[in-house]
């Protein structure tokens, strides 16, 4: 694959994260081996008012040219690390994957490849074949999604998954609220926007604890 394959694509990355130190540099290194030698991307991260160590990998990492980051003073939660990440991207299409490893880097690929083949995208989501939780998150997450996708026929069977491409100003024009980072997929159908779904691989928690 080149990247006339993928039309020559610019990716702004944002990684939500909280006290996940040991996971912040694995994933980056994993990013940059995946994606490196055919894209053009920058990564945002954003330190949700983190209090363990994140924030020394981080300042080490922000001296490369495409990282950035941004910090929150206290914990406001996934949905306003999303928004904060978003509006500071200086790429038109977007990439999230969440901060503590578990999402692969290289199936970012599948995602774009879909998403760049149709002129008419405004999201790919990821579905997790095969997730790697413990067996109540699992059956917590399979009856959630049950009932928001039987309300809100997004036909999304997994809106859980950090894993999404989708486009910044259709992001932007959606009314935003605590908890949007889970209706991603209904709101953009709602709103007239076509979607699409991608089966991604899944990975166990290595380092820290699940937020």
């Amino acid at each position: 694959m080149n990247n006339s394959d993928l039309q020559n694509p610019e990716l702004s990355i944002v990684i939500p994260l909280y006290n996940e130190t040991y996971n912040i540099e694995p994933l980056y290194k994993e990013i940059i081996k995946s994606l490196n030698s055919i894209i053009i991307f920058e990564i945002i991260y954003v330190d949700d008012g983190s209090n363990d160590n994140s924030h020394l990998i981080l300042d080490n990492l922000k001296k490369e040219k495409f990282v950035k980051v941004i910090k929150h003073n206290r914990n406001l939660g996934q949905s306003f690390s999303l928004l904060s990440g978003v509006k500071e991207a200086k790429y038109e299409t977007i990439v999230t994957l969440d901060g503590d490893g578990q999402n692969i880097p290289g199936d970012i690929i599948k995602l774009i490849e879909v998403y760049f083949a149709s002129k008419n995208l405004c999201l790919v989501g990821g579905i997790r074949e095969y997730r790697k939780d413990s067996n109540l998150k699992i059956i917590s997450s399979k009856i959630a999604n049950f009932v928001r996708s039987s309300i809100l026929q997004d036909k999304c069977a997994d809106t859980g998954c950090g894993l999404k491409v989708f486009n910044k100003e259709k992001f932007l024009s959606l009314p935003f609220f605590d908890g949007i980072h889970r209706f991603l997929p209904a709101l953009f159908r709602g709103f007239g926007y076509n979607i699409s779904f991608v089966q991604v691989g899944h990975r166990p928690r290595i380092h820290g604890i699940s937020k």
